[in-house]
């Protein structure tokens, strides 16, 4: 039995797109298992860039089964158009190898409104990208969302399941809009929306989708029984983890190994590896504690030299130093067999690199994460930087330098480095 997953350490956008494309190319199914549309999933193949949302990384490998779980709340628009375009380039994408779980909720437009009305309401603002996720996860546990199985009811049947679904929006849209009349908030009035607006929404981008939804647990016992690789994509990342990250300012699902393992309908045990994802620095977008951030030039040229800058939002990042605590905290929480670590040819740019390997927190040095971390200061080491990666294919190939980074890195968590990114191409990966 081989089951991989394949999850981001940090506050996403780590390149788990690209580790995930690599894994595939030996998989039978790739299954995304958590997130929505704003999951930003980047892979460069043969010198081309494709960028997701919605579809798993392994879309562009027509052999393998991308499949999207019932972990996953996907917005019909984004589906759709991500179909399109992606079959606009060439990459195949059709039932035989792509399908969507019928246990799949859906994000609609009145999801978004909510999403820019919460947003309005909060003091302390998330930064969410405003894609609908987290209010689609909230009608999801008040269970009264849609999933993927209702597009296929009777019209009357599904417009009395959106009515429902619509009651508490359009009770909280009349209020807000009082609020906003009253001078109180400078933003746009918010739409009462129909049950018959949205049903027709449901309706035209139906039509795109319907092919693709199928029940995915018979297809994935059948490839477990066979012992067949199947990749798990994480989205997001720990530090955006719901339970565990940096609550509030998370996302609005569990991408922790844990969460992304029941997101795609496949336990624990099953899973043989568990690939966590890290860029050689780290980055955030949105708001939130971030103990290693640069706001100065070291910063910017990281954001630049690394183009960081949102898949998703078009957002610049926040950047900064690695934060090895931070890693390090995820060995048994996410239960990690290995590590990734892109864009070493990013910091080795740096004729000094620094990597936090602790933190200064109410008088004392600790290596731990504590629930308040905005309450932390770090603690660095220095290593030696400027390092040029080019032409390595093998670890031995790489600079001195360069080892020497991976391999601090090795010792501080305790878990092997088995990918290193050193491009942003697929063919700049070195495994060992």
């Amino acid at each position: 039995m081989a089951i991989k997953m394949i999850v981001g350490l940090q506050y996403g956008d780590e390149g788990k797109g690209r580790a995930v494309h690599y894994e595939a190319k030996n998989a039978s199914i790739v299954i995304r298992a958590t997130g929505g549309s704003n999951a930003g999933h980047t892979v460069v193949a043969n010198g081309k860039k494709y960028a997701m949302h919605l579809l798993p990384s392994s879309i562009i490998r027509p052999e393998v089964l991308s499949m999207i779980g019932p972990g996953v709340v996907a917005d019909l628009k984004v589906l759709t158009e991500e179909i399109k375009q992606m079959r606009e380039v060439g990459v195949k994408v059709e039932k035989e190898n792509f399908v969507v779980s019928e246990r799949t909720h859906i994000t609609l437009p009145h999801h978004k409104q909510l999403d820019r009305l919460y947003e309005m309401l909060k003091s302390n603002k998330v930064g969410t990208t405003g894609r609908g996720v987290g209010t689609t996860y909230e009608e999801k546990a008040r269970r009264t969302n849609l999933r993927m199985c209702d597009l296929f009811v009777e019209s009357v049947e599904l417009k009395n399941k959106i009515a429902e679904n619509l009651k508490v929006y359009n009770v909280l849209v009349a209020e807000a809009n009082k609020l906003i009349r009253d001078g109180l908030y400078e933003e746009e009035e918010f739409p009462i929306i129909t049950a018959e607006e949205e049903y027709q929404y449901c309706e035209e981008y139906k039509k795109t989708v319907e092919e693709f939804i199928v029940d995915t647990h018979p297809i994935l016992d059948q490839a477990i029984e066979k012992n067949e690789l199947i990749i798990i994509e994480g989205a997001q990342s720990f530090w955006l983890d719901n339970d565990h990250g940096d609550y509030p300012m998370t996302t609005s699902s569990n991408p922790n190994a844990s969460g992304t393992a029941s997101g795609a309908g496949i336990g624990p045990t099953l899973v043989n590896e568990v690939i966590g994802v890290i860029k050689a620095y780290t980055s955030r977008v949105g708001n939130g504690p971030f103990i290693t951030e640069q706001k100065n030039e070291i910063g910017e040229l990281i954001r630049q030299w690394g183009h960081e800058y949102g898949t998703t939002t078009g957002r610049p990042r926040r950047t900064g130093w690695l934060d090895l605590v931070m890693v390090k905290h995820t060995k048994n929480t996410s239960g990690l067999t290995s590590l990734c670590v892109n864009h070493m040819d990013t910091i080795g740019k740096f004729d000094q690199i620094k990597v936090c390997v602790g933190y200064e927190y109410k008088g004392q040095m600790i290596e731990h994460v504590p629930i308040d971390k905005e309450n932390c200061r770090p603690i660095y080491e220095e290593l030696q930087g400027g390092w040029n990666t080019e032409g390595a294919t093998t670890f031995e190939e790489l600079p001195q330098a360069a080892q020497e980074y991976i391999q601090f890195i090795e010792k501080y968590t305790g878990v092997p480095v088995k990918y290193i990114g050193i491009g942003a191409d697929e063919k700049n990966t070195i495994i060992q």
